[in-house]
Formats: structure tokens, sequence, C-alpha cells
């Protein structure tokens, strides 16, 4: 089994898929359960039943429902691997009894695990008691695999006081497809276009195949059409999908207060103060708003590059930036139909509040993984700053700090400073700021002797950027 191909109709997951066999295979008697997560709609129950077909295992899918019909589901999955009849069970004592000793050496995928859990408070207690193998199941070597859509019920099954705590083998995040991974899976070869759509619908497999049912933008000049026709249509799923986002997180009641902390963010306000102002609240009221949010991975708070306990925040999920900045402002045109006047009194906001914080983004990653010859060494973290200029009077914004890793009695070292523009092409002007922005950290103490300045463009390059700046573009973003 260590050796099962990964079939030709999943694409990429070429990692999870290696971990998934590793657990599926293991000779050792101590590996038995395994969790996978990640958000709805990334393809882990397509992963995961790929492999149980290949492998032969049993796999069932939860659903929300009461106890008694969730083993009746259960009796009627498992019938056909015992040869047929009716199975039927009281409890799910007796359902587990019974699972591990028709399939004793398999792989078992309980799918949307959290289901069951929630009606069935015992069960992982009673699966913890059956996997022991000083349990019923004895010496058995069965796999079971747990899975869920919900990050935060997943995790708290291996909580230190749950009954779970310290017997998972695995624990997979299944994550959204990188920049890269997406264009190629969304066929396209334009690398514009690929930020654009990317922009908006992230890495998410399920967009295009079930959502849009393959309605991918032929070119750049057909991607105004195309958002007319999925993301901005009523029609389309992809329509409601950011709400969607939203109503199943059930931590977030106040709507309104979260929308308008949402649309701050997505307005460009990412410090505390900054988005307090936005939506004229003190900054002490939007402090349990954030944490909520925070706690639902709807928004991540990341710690500018220069400046320790200044927080910067950022929506996760692409389209709910798209929702907040271009969708809600026009939501009467829309809902009226008027799809064309919308998208048209939005495109510019589109740019400057979507595209263009999303490749700064994009531009991070990029630095964050990039071979050790790019920058001299490999990246230790890569975030945004803010350098102070008080000579000037201003703030020199510095999208993609490139950090070493911190050495203990040494000053920071930077490995590189770069400036990020979507719809500009850089000049020599930018390549100033980044040199000023350079020299005033030196004073503040970093260690600037081996920066690399860099420009980001997803529009091209001036002639006067001087040699050794070094140029990155839509190409080598996608290389």
């Amino acid at each position: 089994m260590s050796s099962v191909t990964k079939p030709a109709h999943v694409f990429g997951r070429d990692r999870e898929w290696a971990d998934l066999v590793r657990f599926a295979a293991s000779p050792s008697p101590d590996v038995r359960l395994g969790l996978v997560s990640g958000r709805r709609l990334l393809g882990k129950t397509y992963l995961l039943d790929a492999l149980t077909r290949e492998v032969g295992g049993f796999f069932l899918t939860a659903a929300e429902e009461a106890e008694s019909a969730a083993l009746t589901r259960f009796g009627q999955a498992l019938a056909p691997h015992t040869g047929g009849g009716r199975l039927a069970f009281a409890n799910w004592d007796e359902a587990l009894e019974r699972l591990l000793s028709v399939v004793p050496e398999g792989l078992v995928v309980i799918d949307e695990f959290p289901h069951l859990s929630r009606v069935s408070p015992s069960l992982p207690s009673l699966i913890q008691h059956h996997l022991d193998p000083r349990g019923p199941a004895g010496q058995g070597r069965t796999r079971l695999l747990l899975c869920g859509s919900a990050p935060e019920a997943m995790g708290r099954l291996l909580d230190d006081n749950a009954p779970l705590c310290g017997r998972a083998s695995l624990d997979l995040v299944v994550r959204p497809l990188d920049h890269k991974a997406s264009a190629r899976f969304w066929g396209l070869d334009d690398h514009r276009l690929a930020v654009l759509v990317h922009s908006i619908v992230g890495g998410i497999p399920a967009y295009r195949r079930e959502v849009v049912a393959g309605d991918v933008p032929e070119s750049v000049e057909d991607f105004d059409a195309w958002v007319a026709r999925t993301v901005l249509n009523p029609a389309i799923p992809l329509y409601h999908e950011a709400r969607h986002l939203m109503a199943e997180r059930a931590d977030v009641r106040d709507r309104a207060i979260h929308h308008a902390v949402l649309g701050a963010i997505a307005a460009g306000n990412a410090t505390r103060g900054g988005i307090a102002n936005h939506i004229g609240r003190k900054s002490t009221d939007i402090g349990h708003p954030l944490s909520v949010l925070e706690d639902s991975q709807l928004i991540a708070r990341e710690e500018d590059a220069f400046r320790k306990g200044r927080s910067l925040y950022r929506i996760c999920e692409p389209l709910i930036v798209f929702y907040e900045a271009v969708m809600r402002r026009e939501w009467t045109r829309l809902e009226r139909g008027r799809t064309e006047a919308a998208w048209s009194n939005s495109r510019a906001t589109f740019l400057s509040q979507v595209v263009g914080p999303h490749f700064e983004a994009l531009c991070r990653e990029w630095a964050m993984f990039a071979e050790e010859e790019v920058f001299g060494e490999l990246p230790g973290r890569v975030a945004a700053g803010v350098v102070a200029d008080p000579h000037n009077r201003t703030q020199i914004q510095v999208d993609v700090a490139v950090l070493a890793q911190e050495e203990p009695g040494r000053p920071q070292r930077i490995l590189s400073l770069g400036e990020a523009k979507w719809d500009k092409a850089m000049t020599a002007g930018h390549v100033d700021r980044l040199r000023r922005a350079r020299d005033l950290l030196s004073v503040k103490g970093y260690d600037t002797r081996d920066t690399v300045l860099a420009c980001y463009s997803g529009a091209g390059f001036h002639d006067d950027i001087p040699e050794g700046v070094r140029r990155v573009g839509l190409k080598e973003l996608y290389a």
C-alpha cells in the first residue's frame, strides 16, 4: 500500500496524498487515528474518497441529523462490507464494535465528523476506547480518519482535556491552492488574468467545478463579462458565497458590527485604530468583534515588520474582500439586475482595494518561499511594515520586508525591502523610497549591509531602475 498511486483525476495535492498514504500504510500498531480538516469546498472529500477507493476501505459521509438517523445511515453504509442485508445498531458503542470487526486491517474514513459528535458528544470517548490496544478491537490494524470542514470543532478533538488528545498520528490541514496551482487548475496561462481571477476566488477548487460549472474567462478582455455572469449574477451560487462563509461561523452573531469591521479592512484600514476611525467607533469598542472574526478565521492578525506590538489585520478569504469592497456597496443595483452598471461603478475600487492588496500578498508569499540565492539566504519572516521618516514628516510603506532569522545578541538583519505595484510600472522613484527606508532602518539599529532592494510589478519596469535592484514581475511570480 505504501506505493499507492494518486489517481489522475485528483489535481495536485501531492504532499497531502503522500501524508495520507503514509498514514494508511504505516506498519506501526500505534498508528490508528488521523484527523483531516480545512474549510469546505477545498476538495477534502474528493481526496479522501479517491484514497478509500484505491485501498478498498470504508467511507461514510455524515449529515446533520439525529443520532438514530445517523446510526441508520452508518448501518446502510457498512452493510455492503458484510455481504449485504440490513444492519441496525442501538448505539455507537455497538456500531463501532461491528465496524472494527468488519474492517480490522483497513482504512476507515468518516467525513464531516463534527455532525456526528455534535449530536453524540460521547462519540470521541467511544472511539478512544475502541481504538485502544486494550479495547474491544484488541490488536487490530484499523486506520481511522476523521474529517471535518469546521476547523475549530476538529481542533477541539485534540485539546488537552479531550478524549482523543495524544491519540492522533496525523493532523492534516488541507489549505487552498496557492496562486500557481490555482492558475493551472483554472487553465489560465495569462498571468495577469490569473491574478485577477485569484483575487476574487482564491484557491478554492470547487468554485470552478461546482459553483461556476466550469465557466472560465477566456482572456483579460473577457474578465469583466465573466465577473458579470458569475460572481455578480444572483443565479450563480458564487453570488451568495461570501455571506454563507459569514453565516457558517456560529460565533458571528452581530452581523452589522462584523460587516463594518470587515468593510473597514477591505477599504485598506489594516490597524485597529484605522478600523475604529473608519466605522466611527472607539478602538476599545472593536476588540471583541476583532477577536470573534480572528477566532472564526475570517481575518488574520500579522505583526508589522518593524514595529513590535503594532498589528495589521487582513481578511483571509479573497471572496469576502470582494464582497465587502464591491458587492455590498452596489447591492441595490445588483438586486435589481443592474449588473453592468454596478461593475462599471466598482471597477476602479476593485483594482485599488481588491487586486492591489491581493497582489502585494502574493508578492510576500513569493518572497517567503524564494530560493536561497534570491536574497542570499532563506527568509525567516516576510511581512509588510511602515518606516517613520521624521525629517520629511511622513511614513514609508514597505510592502515586502524580508527578514532573516533572528539571532540573539545580534541586530536584526533585513534581507530585502520591496515595493509592489499592480497597475503601475515601477520607476527609479520607487527605488529611491526603498533606499531611504533602508537608511532609516540602519539608523534604528537594523543590519542593512546586504539588504536587496526589490520592485514587484504587475505592469512592468522603467529602464531607469538601477542595476542591482531585483525586479519581480508576473513571469517570476508564476515561475
